[in-house]
């Protein structure tokens, strides 16, 4: 199983917005109080056991791709840094080349699983990556949407009940 993990927000968060509410945090974020300070991305820390989940699956079988917002080089090793430093699984990590969005990195991945969050920070639905993704590779791709910057400790810990998640008990 191919599980793509988006990174900043949904396993990873600014160290500054430790302790503080989700809420606080989409705040801060819309108003870019911090966002925009030198080096934001290299003080960004796991949001939760976001490695230790990610771990487990890994530990299952799973080949974990890890996508970035990044596309400079520098920032992107940065991210690439962070994971490793706080002992995320080796994984690809992707990143949006030269006229790419989104999509065309998840396309070209093809993953059996994508997990971002909902971008509410950032404009929602309209900045995510799965609804972009054309129909006929949607139908072979498994969405899972969670809060932005609420992390993933709360999803399965089997690989096998990622693919089912959210359709039978309303999660």
């Amino acid at each position: 199983m191919r599980i793509l993990i988006f990174t900043e927000g949904t396993i990873l968060t600014h160290r500054s917005h430790i302790g503080l509410p989700r809420e606080k945090i989409v705040e801060l974020v819309k108003s870019r109080k911090d966002l925009f300070e030198v080096n934001y991305f290299a003080h960004c820390v796991p949001i939760g056991n976001s490695a230790a989940r990610i771990k487990g699956w890994k530990g299952q079988g799973a080949t974990i791709l890890y996508l970035t917002s990044r596309r400079a080089s520098q920032e992107v090793q940065t991210i690439k840094n962070i994971l490793a430093e706080y002992g995320f699984p080796d994984g690809e990590l992707l990143f949006r080349k030269e006229g790419e969005e989104y999509k065309d990195v998840a396309e070209r991945a093809l993953p059996d699983v994508i997990i971002e969050d909902d971008c509410e920070s950032i404009g929602g639905e309209e900045e995510m990556t799965y609804p972009h993704i054309r129909r006929h590779l949607k139908s072979r791709i498994k969405s899972i949407v969670v809060k932005e910057f609420g992390g993933i400790d709360h999803l399965p810990e089997r690989i096998s009940d990622l693919l089912n998640y959210g359709e039978k008990s309303g999660e």
